[in-house]
């Protein structure tokens, strides 16, 4: 596995986007500049990647005493899944965090910077050209809805003079996925789409990527 796991994720934003929009995402395939690509012709490259807000990175030390931790009333066999494998994002209503994930979120750079860092790079062609592309982002906080929409409103000022640009934005937190289109004329009602994200679905989620991410360790 790469460092920190960040496979995990990556298949995770896979899953979820085929689950939740389905057709264009059922080929994706893990990458790398971008990391989710399709299988065989340029036609869509998505970068994945987390941010979280400063201010809770320190608050939230709570973090570090769960570390490992699943929901109580969770089975045992899924406790013991995520205690070994040290991943539970989406899980108990995104109380508990596993202690490789943490290690993950440590690293996070709040929302404005990683948009920021991610945009320059593909305007500058760092993941190359694609017919469309996207940017898929795990935030550890619940966003509401204003705050998508500033987000993306900021995602398409930083873009708006670039040749290459993200035709769409996603920002995933445990209990939804907004889409966001970033293309040109689009009328701004319809611009942002809130997709929400059941306890079942976190569950099955998780445990797909996690399958995963273990069958590709034991091929190597």
């Amino acid at each position: 596995m790469r460092k920190y796991g960040t496979c995990f994720f990556e298949q995770y934003a896979q899953i979820s986007l085929s689950a939740l929009l389905g057709g264009e995402f059922d080929g994706l395939v893990n990458r790398d500049r971008p990391d989710l690509q399709s299988g065989n012709d340029r036609s869509m490259g998505i970068e994945v990647t987390r941010a979280m807000e400063e201010s809770k990175t320190a608050a939230d030390q709570l973090l570090k005493e769960i570390a490992g931790l699943t929901h109580p009333d969770g089975e045992r066999e899924d406790l013991e899944h995520i205690i070994e494998n040290g991943y539970a994002y989406g899980l108990g209503g995104g109380r508990y965090i596993g202690a490789k994930e943490l290690e993950y979120w440590e690293l996070a750079m709040p929302l404005r910077r990683i948009l920021e860092s991610k945009i320059s790079k593909a305007g500058n062609g760092f993941y190359g050209r694609f017919d469309r592309m996207g940017l898929y982002i795990f935030c550890k906080d619940p966003l509401k809805t204003s705050e998508a929409v500033k987000t993306c409103r900021y995602a398409m000022s930083l873009q708006k003079y670039m040749d290459i640009r993200y035709n769409s934005l996603y920002l995933s937190e445990t209990s939804c996925l907004y889409v966001c289109n970033l293309d040109d004329g689009i009328k701004d009602s319809a611009r942002l789409v809130s997709l929400p994200i059941t306890s079942a679905q976190r569950h099955d989620f998780y445990f797909r990527a996690l399958r995963r991410q273990l069958e590709e360790s034991e091929l190597q």
